[in-house]
């Protein structure tokens, strides 16, 4: 599948979920919440939706990408569905593209597969995930090749394996049609140079730290090689938002994250994301406090205007045509556990500012 690059386009939006666990929530309505909010990205216009691969999280709940979309897509009509990402290190090659393969034929040209080449989890769990027969940094040492199998295996014609006596045909599955669009994903420059060898779309996760961004987008820029996956470099940014009717809310409504993040971050044991008025009660020590000033001043944290303000500046300041939003907005007490119903919220403001919702 082609990608093709455009110089000047109105500023798409998407979403990236990674399915948060609050503390007033169970998987199930996790999951729920997840339903509610792809169908009300796909309702108001939104290009795309990815979910992540994170594992041994008690705030995240997307443990298996190709699971979820496929759940997800039976509750959309036209929004594109992916993974952002797959960390392809933790699984069989064969396994994504069988999986991928699979999305696609349900769900045909909606399909994007992002992989990365970071775990998702601590060394603990990922030997778990890998089993017996993984062999540590040895799969990530061979993440270039794994990411050329995954796209052969689910091209129609396959993978020729040569035998002694014949050539044996591998393929993901039995009579494709199309297969998903490749893009590689990453938070270094590692990521950058790779996609742009293998002329592939990419994806910097601005949305960790916000530190890089500029660096990995112009190599990946400068050093791109037009190939058959895309014509031009392409690309979009990621951003963590919360939106609210006032920046006041807006801004209660992103703590819980942002408090989450600073404990992770210096180490302390973490749980599901509070709701706002636990984490508005919250002490924190001066690191994390500064931590939290930190990530909201990175985020999009506002009313409607401000936050499409912030949103404009970040992709003119970046050069992209398409943001990315995780929409990170807790919940108050006694709304609804199988509901999100903030960070619906947030889609339908933003969607109002952009799509002409």
């Amino acid at each position: 599948m082609t990608i093709v690059g455009t110089d000047v386009a109105p500023l798409k939006l998407s979403v990236l979920d990674v399915m948060p666990v609050r503390t007033d929530q169970s998987t199930a309505d996790a999951l729920s919440s997840s339903v509610g909010l792809v169908a009300r990205a796909d309702a108001l216009g939104y290009t795309r939706y990815w979910v992540a691969e994170h594992h041994n999280m008690a705030s995240v709940g997307a443990t298996s990408p190709p699971v979820m979309l496929a759940l997800l897509g039976h509750h959309t009509q036209q929004i594109r569905l992916g993974s952002g990402g797959v960390m392809l290190p933790n699984h069989a090659p064969l396994a994504v593209a069988e999986q991928f393969a699979l999305l696609e034929a349900a769900f045909p040209g909606r399909i994007d597969l992002g992989i990365g080449r970071a775990p998702g989890s601590d060394p603990i769990t990922s030997m778990a995930l890998r089993g017996p027969a993984g062999r540590g940094d040895e799969d990530i040492q061979n993440f270039p090749q794994y990411v050329d199998d995954v796209m052969a295996l689910m091209e129609p014609s396959g993978v020729k394996v040569p035998l002694r006596t014949q050539d044996y045909i591998l393929r993901a599955t039995p009579k494709a049609g199309s297969r998903p669009a490749v893009w590689l994903l990453g938070s270094s420059l590692y990521s950058a140079h790779l996609a742009a060898a293998k002329g592939l779309p990419y994806v910097f996760a601005h949305h960790f730290s916000g530190q890089g961004t500029a660096e990995a987008l112009a190599t990946y820029r400068a050093e791109f090689r037009p190939s058959e996956n895309a014509d031009k470099p392409y690309t979009f940014l990621t951003v963590n938002a919360a939106v609210a009717d006032t920046d006041a809310e807006a801004r209660d409504l992103a703590l819980p994250n942002m408090q989450m993040m600073a404990r992770l971050r210096t180490g302390e044991p973490f749980g599901a994301i509070d709701l706002v008025e636990d984490a508005l009660a919250n002490t924190l020590t001066p690191q994390q406090d500064a931590m939290v000033e930190s990530g909201l001043r990175r985020s999009v944290v506002g009313g409607p205007a401000s936050a499409a303000e912030q949103i404009r500046e970040l992709a003119e300041g970046f050069g992209v045509d398409e943001v990315m939003v995780h929409a990170m907005a807790s919940a108050h007490r006694g709304e609804p556990a199988d509901q999100a119903q903030a960070r619906e919220h947030t889609l339908t403001l933003l969607a109002q500012q952009f799509l002409g919702a």
